[in-house]
């Protein structure tokens, strides 16, 4: 089969699609159609997001971030091959069960409902959905992003991080995500080859668990591959080596 030519990068919680920039540019330089839509109540500069709260944001929850990103593809000329990044790693499966994708990347990725984290996974991502909070989002201090995201770079680099990246989070999305049925994937059906890929020094999702979402797939007829990457972190997509992994994904997608 033909490969596809077409890229959609779906970013994670905590982000928006500005994050993908540099790896949009890279992909097109590379020959491929590139898109990276941003979520509802997600789409603007970082910056001025964190100073005035999207009226979007609250409202959109995990189902909505599937919907709408399904119809997207819906409108694409060819299936694409779909990267998605923490919370999106988990986008992608769904996107994966759906019959939406050539093929797909889940790098960092959130587990599905039917697969339990570790409590380390748990205690660092409570900030996010806190149930006891009225409050209707979340905006990470500097401190929770340098632990969570950052734990791999120098300060100075973290500081930058933070200024270029961090936006407000809708707490419907991870509230989702651990109580929705619609959050479980579908382990035993087939379906298109999906890489996993994990950093070793992921303090949100670590490596261990990467492993353990993609052992749980059992159509023996369906290609699962997994990539650690032992130095990388949950920034895994923007620290300084990030052209490792987005050519790694390349090589195994040429490569089916």
């Amino acid at each position: 089969m033909a490969k596809s030519k077409t890229i959609v990068l779906v970013h994670g919680m905590f982000v928006n699609n500005n994050s993908w920039s540099e790896w949009e540019a890279y992909f097109q330089q590379k020959g491929y159609t590139v898109y990276a839509p941003p979520h509802p109540g997600h789409e603007g500069d970082p910056y001025r997001l964190r100073k005035t709260l999207h009226p979007g944001l609250v409202e959109t929850g995990f189902i909505d971030v599937v919907t709408r990103m399904a119809r997207f593809i819906d409108r694409l000329p060819e299936k694409p091959l779909v990267i998605g990044h923490s919370m999106a790693g988990l986008v992608v499966q769904k996107l994966l069960d759906l019959d939406k994708v050539h093929a797909a990347v889940s790098i960092n990725g959130a587990p599905p409902r039917n697969v339990i984290p570790p409590l380390t996974t748990l205690k660092i991502v409570w900030p996010a959905v806190n149930f006891f909070s009225r409050k209707r989002y979340y905006l990470g201090s500097r401190e929770w992003y340098n632990r969570a995201f950052f734990n791999t770079l120098q300060k100075s680099e973290q500081d930058k991080a933070y200024d270029l990246l961090a936006v407000p989070e809708s707490r419907k999305i991870g509230r989702q995500t651990l109580l929705r049925s619609f959050s479980n994937a579908d382990f035993k059906k087939p379906h298109h080859p999906i890489l996993f890929i994990g950093g070793g020094k992921d303090s949100i999702f670590p490596p261990e668990l990467t492993k353990k979402i993609a052992s749980k797939y059992k159509d023996s007829e369906s290609k699962v591959d997994v990539k650690i990457f032992d130095d990388k972190s949950h920034y895994i997509c923007g620290e300084k080596g990030w052209e490792e992994v987005a050519d790694y994904i390349l090589d195994w997608y040429e490569n089916l």
